[in-house]
C-alpha cells in the first residue's frame, strides 16, 4: 500500500453552498484517491496510508445527517488501521473534524474551523497546515475555488512535502450531482504552479461550459452562442489561451 505523504485541505462556501478538496503530494494519482465531494452533503480528504472507504462511509454518513465531526469519529473508530490514518471533513452545514494517526510520518497533523479542514504528514514543517487554513479563513469574499487554490499555494509556499512536489488536485461541488471543477496534475515539477496555471485557463474556457450544462431540472442547458462560437475556435485562441492548435 501507498502512504500518501500529502497537504490538503477541505472547505464550504457559507455563501453558495459549494463544497471541495485541494490536494498536493509527490505520488502520481492523488487527485482521485485523495478528493472526494458530494453536493449537498460534505467533501473529505483520505491520505497518508488511505482508505478510500473512509471517505465513502464518511459521505454516507453525512447523507444520512451525520455532523463531520460524529461521521469522521464513526468511520475512524471502526478502522483498525486508524493509527496510520490522516482525513479531514467539512459537512453542508459547515461543520468540520480532521485526524492523524498517531503512526502517521513526521511532520503530521491537522487544524480546523467553521467551513474547513487542513492537514498534511511526511511535511517539511507544521507551518504548512497552518498556512493553509490562514489563507482559506482569509478569503471570505472569493469563489471557494480560488480560496482552495490560494490555500493550497500558501502550503506550499511554507514548505509542503518533505520528499519533493509531483501532483497536486482540485475537486469542487456546487449543486449538481457532477462537480463544478475537477482538475488534477499527476506528473510535474512544480504541480500546485501548474495546477494554478490550468485553474485560470479553465475558469475562462471550462467552467462557462460546465455551468452551462444540462441540468435534472433544464435537460437542454444554458449555453450561449456566443460560448458555442468560442468553442469552434483553437484553444490558443479562446479566452484562456490554452493549449496548441
Amino acid at each position: 500500500m501507498r502512504r500518501l505523504s500529502t497537504f490538503s485541505i477541505v472547505g464550504r462556501c457559507e455563501r453558495t453552498g459549494q463544497l471541495g478538496v485541494a490536494v498536493s503530494t509527490a505520488d502520481v494519482g492523488a487527485g482521485r484517491m485523495v478528493t472526494w465531494a458530494k453536493a449537498g452533503v460534505g467533501a473529505v480528504a483520505t491520505q497518508s496510508w488511505p482508505n478510500l472507504y473512509l471517505a465513502i462511509d464518511g459521505l454516507r454518513l453525512m447523507a444520512e445527517g451525520k455532523t463531520a465531526d460524529a461521521a469522521l469519529e464513526r468511520v475512524i473508530r471502526e478502522d483498525p488501521g486508524r493509527e496510520v490514518r490522516q482525513l479531514g471533513m467539512v459537512d453542508a452545514r459547515g461543520g468540520s473534524a480532521t485526524f492523524s494517526g498517531r503512526d502517521c510520518t513526521d511532520w503530521f497533523g491537522g487544524v480546523n474551523g467553521p467551513g474547513f479542514a487542513a492537514q498534511g504528514n511526511m511535511l517539511i514543517r507544521g507551518e504548512t497546515v497552518s498556512a493553509m487554513a490562514q489563507a482559506f479563513e482569509s478569503g471570505h469574499d472569493l469563489d471557494l475555488g480560488e480560496r482552495l487554490m490560494r490555500a493550497l499555494e500558501a502550503g506550499q509556499a511554507a514548505g509542503g512535502d518533505k520528499r519533493g512536489r509531483q501532483c497536486s488536485a482540485l475537486l469542487v461541488v456546487d449543486r449538481e450531482e457532477f462537480p463544478l471543477w475537477d482538475l488534477r496534475v499527476d506528473e510535474h515539477p512544480q504541480p500546485v504552479a501548474e495546477l494554478r496555471r490550468i485553474y485560470e485557463v479553465a475558469r475562462l474556457d471550462l467552467l462557462p461550459f460546465v455551468q452551462g450544462l444540462p441540468t435534472r431540472e433544464n435537460p437542454l442547458g444554458t449555453l450561449s452562442d456566443e460560448f458555442v462560437a468560442t468553442n469552434l475556435l483553437p484553444p490558443p485562441l479562446r479566452p484562456g489561451a490554452g493549449g496548441s492548435r
